[in-house]
């Protein structure tokens, strides 16, 4: 079995996958780091929406998809980022997405936490954007969820400096029933979010970030960062208060931020965890076991894939994300909400192919190929 893939010059050249996958099965809880998979949404295909109109998802492949996540002992990180959250799912559809996702957590035991933010709003003033976050907050907080306090498009807009975030940071984390992770997220991901906590100084940013949880420590459970910077990570989680967690969202260095130090580790909240899930929850397992080389032996060559579905535009990787779940078979088209399926190359597609397959991580590596040499077809590729 031979496939034909095209290079970044457009050229052709003979692929031969592999005809097993990784044998990885559904395990014991994990243990020594609390990991998050950030999930995609399922676009409904049959839905006769433009980019424009609001999402059509189809539900039930979305929850399945949560379910074979938690049944390898991941949690889910919902409605973030990965689910196109301002870039094709709005606000009502998320706020459906959390309520159908927090009552499946409950129905089979799974863990989950879920993206608050202010995406009702493109623009407004500081007291318009604390008003959408409290909103959100509470929809997340009678779903029976933790909530994730993203980084808000209006408020980077709407901020003058520090003292602005220091004062809605600070409200919404006085109001909280429980815990929250903060989530600074970087504008390799969200351009719009150059500048934020007051500064495009990440140290002065960084300072700020700080005293924002200094301020209200039993508020905040964790953090997350995504910056693709490990040495800031690093810097910046051995300078948390205790008992404040660091959640990598380091999709370039995840591995050894996770394996961490002799002063500390990162636990995860990953969009990368979203192909990976099985293959890195068995990862986590072998680190629970206190063996870090066999920890890194298995996630380590799994980097390249994730850098490759993660360069720029970083935004877009989301598209690598649901082109994988369709080639492994956790659903049945390659269709995404805005029609972002159109946002990467075919070149981009076929070296992710290429990579993943490397991996094992296609239960049905027969299913993978014919999937891949269909969309191949379709862009002009002779069978």
């Amino acid at each position: 079995m031979t496939i034909q893939l095209p290079d970044a010059d457009g050229r052709l050249r003979t692929y031969e996958p592999r005809t097993e996958p990784l044998a990885v099965t559904p395990g014991a809880p994990l243990t020594s780091r609390t990991v998050f998979s950030a999930a995609h949404v399922v676009a409904d295909p049959f839905a006769d929406v433009t980019p424009d109109s609001p999402a059509a998802v189809d539900w039930e492949a979305t929850l399945a998809f949560r379910r074979h996540l938690w049944s390898h002992g991941l949690g889910v990180a919902e409605a973030m980022d990965t689910a196109q959250r301002g870039m094709g799912l709005d606000w009502a559809g998320a706020a459906e997405l959390i309520r159908r996702s927090a009552a499946e957590a409950r129905a089979v035991g799974g863990r989950i936490a879920c993206g608050v933010g202010t995406d009702q709003l493109t623009s407004g003033t500081l007291a318009e954007v604390r008003a959408a976050y409290e909103e959100q907050l509470a929809v997340v907080e009678e779903s029976g969820a933790q909530a994730i306090l993203m980084a808000s498009r209006a408020l980077a807009a709407a901020a003058r400096g520090p003292e602005d975030y220091l004062e809605v940071y600070g409200h919404l984390l006085r109001q909280a029933a429980d815990p929250v992770i903060l989530h600074w997220l970087g504008p390799m991901f969200d351009p719009a979010l150059e500048g934020y906590w007051g500064s495009s100084d990440l140290d002065a940013a960084t300072d700020t970030f700080l005293e924002v949880i200094a301020a209200h420590p039993d508020k905040v459970d964790g953090i997350k960062v995504s910056l693709l910077d490990a040495r800031r990570e690093i810097d910046l989680r051995r300078r948390l208060p205790q008992g404040v967690r660091c959640y990598t969202g380091d999709d370039f260095h995840y591995p050894e931020l996770i394996a961490g130090d002799d002063q500390g580790f990162s636990h995860a909240l990953l969009g990368i965890f979203d192909p990976l899930g099985p293959l890195a929850a068995e990862a986590v397992r072998i680190l629970d076991t206190g063996d870090t080389a066999g920890f890194r032996a298995l996630l380590d060559p799994t980097v390249e894939l994730s850098r490759h579905l993660f360069q720029a535009p970083t935004r877009f990787y989301k598209t690598g994300v649901v082109f994988l779940a369709w080639l492994a078979g956790h659903q049945s088209h390659f269709t995404m909400v805005g029609g972002l399926q159109s946002a990467r190359s075919l070149p981009h597609f076929a070296r992710a192919y290429e990579l993943a397959d490397s991996l094992g991580l296609f239960p049905d590596p027969k299913l993978a190929e014919e999937r891949m040499k269909n969309l191949l077809a379709l862009y002009g590729v002779a069978r």
